[in-house]
Formats: C-alpha cells, sequence, structure tokens
C-alpha cells in the first residue's frame, strides 16, 4: 500500500474513533462511574463507621435541575445509605429546572434510608420553582439567612401562564404534589400550595416563621449544630440526630458528570448543534478536510445527546433540521442569499420552539438563537458564494486548461504542415492557418488531441 493510501486510512481511523468515543462515554450509565461496595465492604464500612463515630455526607447541587443532577443525587442518597451516615445534606441552590428530573430527585430523598437535609445556601441563593419542590421533599428543609423560596408556579414555554385546561391541569398536577410533600413533614400545606397557585415567594425568616422550613443557619457548621438532638420520621422510625460532633465527608459530581450536566442545557445543547452543523457543510464545501467533519459530527452527537434529556418539541426540532437542509442547499443551488435567509428564519423559530418545558431555567437565550442563527447564515453565505465563484473558476487542467495559452515555436509552421510549438516545458506537435517562423509567440485556440492549433501573436 503507497504512502498516500496510508495516510488516508490513518485519517479515517482517527475520524472513526473520534466519533465513536463520545458515543461510548455517552452510553456508560451511572454503573461506570462509582463502583458499588460488596455486602461485605458495606459490612465492614459500617463496623468502622461504628468505631470512628457519626457521619454526615453533604453534597451541592448548584445547577438548574436536570437528568445528570437527579442521577447524582439517586447515587449520592445510595451512598449514604451504605456508608450508615447519620444524615445527608444536599446544599441547594437552583433557579429551577425539569420536572421529571425534579422528581426523581425528591423521590430518592423519600426512598432513601438516611435522614435527608436540604440546606438552601449560601446567602443570595435560591430554591425556586423545582428547587422549592425539593426543599419540601426533605426530612429537614433548612435556609441560610439571605435566601429565598418559592415561585413554583408552571409557566409555558415563553414565560407567560399554560393557556386553557392543559394549563389548570399541571397547575392543579403541581400543587397537589406541594401539598403531598409538606403534609409529609408537617408542614404549612396551603402557603405551600399559594407557592405554586400564586407563585409566592418566602424569604428565609418568613419560610421558617410560616412553617415551610424547619431551621435557619447561617453556615454549615451552625446547622449541624442546631440538627443535634432532632428527632426525625424515617420508614414510619424515629430517629434522633447526632451531629454536633460528625465528621462531614464532601461528595462531588464526577469530571464526567460534571461535563454532561454542562452539557444537558438548552443553550449549550443549541450551540453544539450549531457548531456541528457549520462543520459538515465545510467538509461538504472541501472534502478531504477531514477535521471539521470529525470535529462537526462530534458536536452533533453531543448535541443530539443533550436533547435526548431534555424536553423537546418535535415540530422545533423539525424546522432545525430543515435549517440544515436549506444552509446545504444553499451551496449547491445558487439562490443569492435567499436560502441562507430562509435556513436563518426556519433555525431561530426552531430554536424557540424546541425547548418545551415549563421551567424558565430550561429556557434556551433568545440573544443566543438570534446570534446563532445570523452567524451561522453569514458562515453558510460566505462558503456559498466561495463554491459559486469555483464553478465559474477557468478550468486549469486537462485540454481546456491549454486554451488561450501562449507558447514558443520550436520548429516553423507553415500551411497544411505542422511544426513543434514548446508549451509549459512540453513539446506539442502544432498546426495553424498561416506560416510561422521558429521562435515566434503563438497562442493556442484548439486542442484536437495531441496536436495544437495555434495563431501568432506577434512580440510581446
Amino acid at each position: 500500500m503507497n504512502a498516500p493510501k496510508l495516510a488516508g486510512s490513518a485519517r479515517l481511523i482517527l475520524a472513526c474513533t473520534l466519533i465513536l468515543l463520545p458515543l461510548a462515554l455517552l452510553a456508560a450509565g451511572p454503573e461506570s462511574e462509582a463502583a458499588t461496595p460488596a455486602d461485605g465492604d458495606a459490612a465492614n464500612a459500617s463496623d468502622l463507621e461504628a468505631e470512628a463515630g457519626p457521619e454526615v455526607i453533604v453534597a451541592r447541587i448548584d445547577s438548574a435541575i436536570q437528568v445528570v443532577v437527579a442521577e447524582f443525587m439517586e447515587q449520592v442518597t445510595e451512598e449514604a445509605d451504605l456508608a450508615g451516615a447519620e444524615a445527608l445534606v444536599v446544599e441547594l441552590s437552583t433557579p429551577g429546572g425539569e420536572m421529571q428530573a425534579m422528581r426523581a430527585v425528591f423521590t430518592a430523598f423519600l426512598e432513601a434510608d438516611t435522614p435527608v437535609v436540604v440546606y438552601v445556601s449560601p446567602s443570595g441563593a435560591q430554591a425556586a420553582s423545582a428547587g422549592f419542590f425539593i426543599l419540601l421533599g426533605a426530612d429537614v428543609a433548612a435556609m441560610a439567612p439571605g435566601t429565598n423560596t418559592g415561585a413554583a408556579h408552571p409557566v409555558a414555554g415563553g414565560g407567560g401562564d399554560i393557556p386553557g385546561a392543559m394549563g389548570d391541569k399541571v397547575t392543579q398536577d403541581a400543587a397537589a404534589t406541594a401539598r403531598s410533600l409538606a403534609a409529609r413533614s408537617g408542614r404549612d400545606q396551603k402557603l405551600a400550595e399559594e407557592a405554586v397557585t400564586e407563585s409566592r415567594s418566602f424569604s428565609a425568616e418568613e419560610a421558617l416563621e410560616a412553617g415551610l422550613v424547619d431551621l435557619v443557619a447561617p453556615s454549615l457548621q451552625s446547622l449541624l449544630v442546631e440538627l443535634d438532638g432532632r428527632v426525625v420520621e424515617k420508614r414510619g422510625e424515629e430517629r434522633t440526630l447526632q451531629t454536633r460532633d460528625a465528621s462531614v465527608r464532601r461528595v462531588e459530581m464526577s469530571a464526567f458528570q460534571r461535563i454532561r450536566s454542562t452539557i444537558a442545557h438548552p443553550n449549550i445543547a443549541i450551540l453544539l448543534m450549531s457548531l456541528g452543523s457549520i462543520g459538515l457543510i465545510f467538509e461538504i464545501t472541501h472534502p478531504g478536510a477531514i477535521f471539521p467533519g470529525v470535529v462537526g459530527a462530534i458536536c452533533l452527537i453531543l448535541g443530539l445527546w443533550a436533547m435526548s434529556v431534555l424536553p423537546i418539541n418535535y415540530a422545533g426540532l423539525a424546522l432545525l433540521l430543515l435549517a440544515g437542509v436549506l444552509w446545504v442547499l444553499e451551496i449547491k443551488i445558487p439562490s443569492f442569499g435567499m436560502l441562507t435567509l430562509a435556513g436563518a428564519i426556519s433555525f431561530c423559530l426552531g430554536a424557540m420552539m424546541l425547548f418545551r418545558d415549563a421551567d424558565p431555567a430550561l429556557r434556551a437565550s433568545l440573544n443566543l438563537i438570534v446570534a446563532i442563527g445570523i452567524t451561522v447564515g453569514l458562515v453558510t453565505l460566505g462558503l456559498g458564494r466561495l463554491a459559486l465563484k469555483a464553478q465559474f473558476r477557468r478550468v486549469a487542467t486537462g485540454s481546456e486548461g491549454l486554451l488561450d495559452e501562449l507558447g514558443l515555436v520550436s520548429s516553423g509552421i507553415t500551411a497544411g504542415a505542422p511544426g513543434k510549438v514548446r508549451l509549459h516545458g512540453e513539446i506539442w506537435n502544432a498546426e495553424a492557418d498561416v506560416a510561422v517562423a521558429e521562435g515566434d509567440r503563438v497562442r493556442v485556440v484548439q486542442v484536437d488531441g495531441m496536436t495544437l492549433r495555434v495563431e501568432p501573436v506577434g512580440d510581446t
């Protein structure tokens, strides 16, 4: 196999590897990120914990609630149960999130054997919308001074109320969930419902006075002191917390979970899809470039994964695909920018419709959508212009590439008797309608097989 074929095979293998790698990583479930201790290891861990004293596990949520956060919380609660922790403290700061992921989080809290304490912190943090339900789902709800919670009314994708019977249905379902969670821990059901139906918000002190939370503590250490001796009912049994002198162990997301959590956001998903489109369009216009196509394919795969874990509107996805088709056609069919404009409009409309979740925390930025639409449109228009210019460019190879080229007569030409012409370092047979002397310059007007038909051009 020759060198060019080897180089081509190496590029193909590299491209396939780079494309398959993110697929393999995304296909890896949570089981690949943390090993589950065996029964014997769990028993040994419990014996060691009994000798070393109580342990409190602390984890943090500092983003919108989505599938990766739910996966992390399920992992942390399982780890706390296996370790026999005295309590699991979840530090919370979130503007809201996806409803199914929210339910997965507080369901993990309700099913855990370990008492779960949700602590809205630090000062300035919030537990809004989906965060309010997670706070209500805790065995002990606590807030730091200067924080707030509530504002859990469902809204439509554009930020307004959900119209008609569907709006009533979604609101009543959310209100019933809030009442159920509040009743379980003896919190004020009426105020919990008003946070949903009337979008009421509460400061830490107001929530404590109204009975929506159990404690207000300025720091984690002070929270552990106030929790000490508190009786918590878990699975029908009362447990007295011993947290004053407990050791604290923090559990963080793995690096891969942090990456996936970042990707699983509407703004990042749309950005990845756009970069993927640009890469593939460049590869279509410049076949063999390899790198832009590979990067584009990787971005598309990651963007499609993000859309698979986010609630999307399929009409919006169809408009995004239509935008991609229109941009590719702009390169193939000269439309003087009309297809590019149509693609940009289709992209902006599709991106605005794409994410159907009611929570504002999981909506794409309008400014980002418009900026991406204009940028990708301009890039496509530029690539289309280059492709159009290439179609009208003069042929530089083959017999057509010899037309109008200048050569030097090396053997005289007479009417009816061919001579020789030196052209591009080669000697060609040449014919002419008039006699041309040796050393004269001629122009090629026709190529007939291996014979050139020329005409004199005189001295230049």
